[in-house]
C-alpha cells in the first residue's frame, strides 16, 4: 500500500512534531508553514501574522499501519481545539487549530469526525479547527527540525512539551511505535 500525506496544525510545530514522530506507522513528520499567501515565509514573517501561514506538520505515514482517523484522534486528543487562534500562551492566526486535506476523502473524514466531537459534548465549547484544501508546504528552517529531541532540556520543551509527550503517551499508548517494529 502506497504512503500517504496528512497536514495538522495545532499550535507551536515544535509539539506537533515530536507528538507524531512517537506513532506506529508514521513514516517522518516535517514541520512548516502552508495555509497562508506569502510565498517561501520565514519562522520570522509566520510569527509576527504576516504570512496567512500556520505552524503545521507534514506527515508522511503507512495507512497499513496507522489510519488518518488516528491520526486525527491523536490530533484532537493532544491539542485544544477548541481556542481560536490560539494554543495556550501561544497566540495569533500562525497557531490556529486545522487539518489541511489532500482529498475528498480526507476532506469528509475530518468534517465527520469534527462533526462527532461536537455531538458528544453538547455542553462544551464547539470545536474551531478550520478544515481546508492542503495547497503547497514550505519547509521550516533547520533549526526547527527535531527542536524537542534536540533541546529537551530548555524550559519551553521541559514545561511545554514533556506533558504532552506523557499526555499521549498515556491516552494512545497502542498506537506508538515499539522498539521491535
Amino acid at each position: 500500500m502506497k504512503n500517504s500525506v496528512a497536514v495538522f496544525g495545532g499550535g507551536c510545530f515544535w509539539c506537533t512534531e515530536a507528538i507524531f514522530k512517537m506513532l506506529r506507522g508514521v513514516i517522518s513528520v516535517e514541520p512548516g508553514y502552508a495555509g497562508g499567501h506569502t510565498d517561501n515565509p520565514t519562522y520570522y514573517q509566520v510569527s509576527n501574522g504576516d504570512t496567512g501561514h500556520a505552524e503545521v506538520i507534514k506527515i508522511e505515514f503507512d495507512p497499513s499501519r496507522i489510519t488518518y482517523r488516528q491520526l486525527l484522534t491523536v490530533f484532537f486528543g493532544s491539542h485544544d481545539a477548541t481556542q481560536v487562534n490560539r494554543q495556550g500562551n501561544d497566540v495569533g492566526t500562525q497557531y490556529r487549530s486545522v487539518v489541511l486535506y489532500t482529498d475528498e476523502g480526507q476532506k469528509k473524514e475530518a468534517e465527520d469526525f469534527i462533526a462527532e466531537l461536537n455531538a458528544s459534548s453538547k455542553e462544551g465549547k464547539p470545536i474551531a479547527t478550520q478544515v481546508a484544501p492542503f495547497t503547497k508546504f514550505y519547509p521550516a528552517e533547520q533549526e526547527h527540525l527535531d527542536y524537542y529531541a534536540r533541546n529537551k532540556e530548555k524550559g519551553y520543551c521541559q514545561i511545554i512539551i514533556a506533558p504532552k509527550l506523557e499526555k499521549v503517551q498515556k491516552q494512545f499508548a497502542e498506537l506508538l511505535e515499539t522498539q521491535s517494529n
